[in-house]
C-alpha cells in the first residue's frame, strides 16, 4: 500500500495569476484528493459600503475587480435601479452592452494568454497579450481609463459614444477577425497544447449541475446556460445570444481544460458579432435619465427595500443584492456573489486523478478572480461574537505597539 503526502500550491506561485492555496494529497505525482483554501486578500468592501451613500458605492463597486470592473458596477447599479424603479434610456442600454462586450473581449483575451503561459507556450502568450491591447485602446478612448472606466451611473451612463469611437471600434473588430484566427489555430491545433489540456481537469455535466458551476466553466461541461439569453437585460433583449457549448463544434462536451479554452475562444467571435450589432443599431437619444446626481441621491434617500441585479459577467453569473432603508443616507446592506464563488467549489473534483504539474492549469482554467470572490471571512466559530470596527482598530494599534516593543520598526528588525 503506497503512502500519500500533502503539499501546498500557492498562495504565491509562478503559475497562478490569483492568490489561492490548494492543498494537494499526492500518490507519487498523481493527485488523489485536494482542499482549497482562499482568504489571502479579503478587503471588507461590503462592510465599507455601509459608511457610504449609493453614489459613493458606485466607485467602490467598480474596484472589486480590475478585469470585470464594469460588470460589478453595472450589477450594483442595476440592483439600485430595481429597488428605486429608475428608468434607463435606450441609448444608454446599448452603450452599457457595448462596454460589457468590450470587457468580455478583454477578459477572454487575457485569460487565453495566461492559459498559454501556464502550459509553457510563451510565444502564444505574448501574441495574446499583443492582441489584447487593441480592445484596451478602445476602452481607453471611450472612458480615458484602461480599467475602472467610470462610465456607469444610475439611470444611464456618463460618457457617450462618439464617431471617433465608432471608427476605432469597427477597426478593432476588423483587426480581431483577421488576427485572432491564426492565434486560435496555433494553440488549439498544436499537438503539445492539446496533450496538455485534453482530458485534464474534467468537470462532467452532472457535476457542473451538482456544484452550481456557471459561465464558461458550466458551458464547457455542456450546459446551455447564459443569462444574456435566459434573462436578457440592457440591449440583449434586442440581440439574440446563443450559449456557446463544445458539443456544437466538437460533437461532444468533455468538460476539460481544452473545452474551457475553446468556449472562451469561440465567445470572442460571438462578442465581435454582438459589438457589430450594437454599433449598427445604436439609437439616438439621451444617455442618462437624470443628469443631476443631487436629485438622484435625494430620491434614493426615500427608497426603502431590497434590489437585485444579475448579469452574465465574463466569468459567469454575477449577482448583487442591495438593501436601502428609507431616510438613511447610506447603504444598509450589500451582498456580492461573484462567479468564482460558484466555480471554485469544483476545483477538488477537477484535481483528482491528474498530475501535480497540471494543478496551476486546472486552477487557472476557471479564470478565477479571488478578489471578486472573497466577500466574507470565516473566523473561529468557538469564539462567538461580533468584532466591530473599533475593536479591529484597537487590535491593530496594539499589534503595532507590541512590534515596536520587540524591536521592530516599519516591518524590519533593527
Amino acid at each position: 500500500m503506497s503512502a500519500t503526502y500533502t503539499i501546498p500550491v500557492g498562495p504565491v506561485h509562478v503559475g497562478l495569476k490569483e492568490p489561492v492555496t490548494a492543498w494537494l494529497e499526492l500518490d507519487g505525482e498523481r493527485i488523489v484528493d485536494a482542499k482549497v483554501r482562499p482568504g489571502a486578500i479579503h478587503r471588507g468592501i461590503e462592510f465599507m459600503a455601509r459608511e457610504r451613500n449609493p453614489i459613493q458605492v458606485i466607485y467602490l463597486s467598480e474596484r472589486i475587480c480590475g478585469i470585470c470592473s464594469f460588470s460589478h458596477v453595472l450589477c450594483f447599479i442595476r440592483a439600485i435601479e430595481d429597488l428605486a424603479n429608475l428608468s434607463v434610456p435606450i441609448r444608454a442600454q446599448y452603450i452599457r452592452t457595448l462596454l460589457l462586450e468590450l470587457e468580455r473581449l478583454h477578459s477572454h483575451l487575457l485569460w487565453s494568454g495566461v492559459a498559454c503561459y501556464t502550459i509553457g507556450f510563451d510565444s502564444a502568450f505574448h501574441l495574446g497579450m499583443q492582441m489584447r491591447e487593441r480592445v484596451m485602446d478602445v476602452l481607453e478612448l471611450l472612458s480615458g481609463n484602461r480599467v475602472n472606466y467610470g462610465v456607469a451611473t444610475f439611470g444611464g451612463v456618463r460618457w457617450d459614444v462618439t464617431p471617433e469611437l465608432v471608427k476605432a471600434a469597427r477597426g478593432m473588430i476588423r483587426y480581431y477577425r483577421r488576427e485572432f484566427g491564426p492565434f486560435r489555430e496555433i494553440v488549439m491545433e498544436d499537438p503539445v497544447a492539446q496533450a496538455r489540456m485534453r482530458n485534464v481537469g474534467v468537470l462532467t455535466r452532472d457535476d457542473a449541475v451538482r456544484y452550481s458551476a456557471t459561465g464558461p466553466t458550466a458551458r464547457a461541461s455542456g450546459l446551455r446556460v447564459d443569462i444574456r439569453k435566459s434573462s436578457p437585460y440592457e440591449a440583449y433583449a434586442d440581440i439574440p445570444v446563443e450559449p456557446v457549448v463544445p458539443q456544437d463544434y466538437f460533437g461532444a462536451a468533455r468538460g476539460d481544460v481544452l473545452d474551457r479554452f475553446a468556449v472562451r475562444v469561440l465567445e470572442v467571435y460571438q462578442s465581435l458579432d454582438i459589438l457589430e450589432t450594437v454599433l449598427d443599431g445604436l439609437p439616438e437619444g439621451p444617455i442618462v435619465a437624470e443628469p443631476n446626481l443631487n436629485k438622484v441621491l435625494a430620491s434614493l434617500k426615500k427608497a426603502d427595500g431590497t434590489g437585485w441585479g444579475i448579469i452574465e459577467a465574463p466569468r459567469g453569473d454575477n449577482t448583487h443584492i442591495v438593501r436601502l432603508k428609507g431616510g438613511d443616507d447610506n447603504v444598509s446592506w450589500w451582498k456580492v456573489r461573484a462567479p468564482t464563488y460558484a466555480n471554485a467549489v469544483s476545483w477538488p473534483l477537477m484535481f483528482r486523478g491528474n498530475e501535480l504539474a497540471d494543478a496551476p492549469l486546472i486552477i487557472n482554467s476557471i479564470d478565477p478572480c479571488i478578489s471578486c470572490m472573497e466577500r466574507m471571512m470565516v473566523t473561529d466559530g468557538r469564539n462567538a461574537g461580533v468584532v466591530t470596527k473599533a475593536d479591529l482598530l484597537k487590535r491593530c494599534r496594539q499589534k503595532t505597539f507590541d512590534m515596536r516593543a520587540n524591536g521592530f520598526e516599519g516591518g524590519a528588525e533593527r
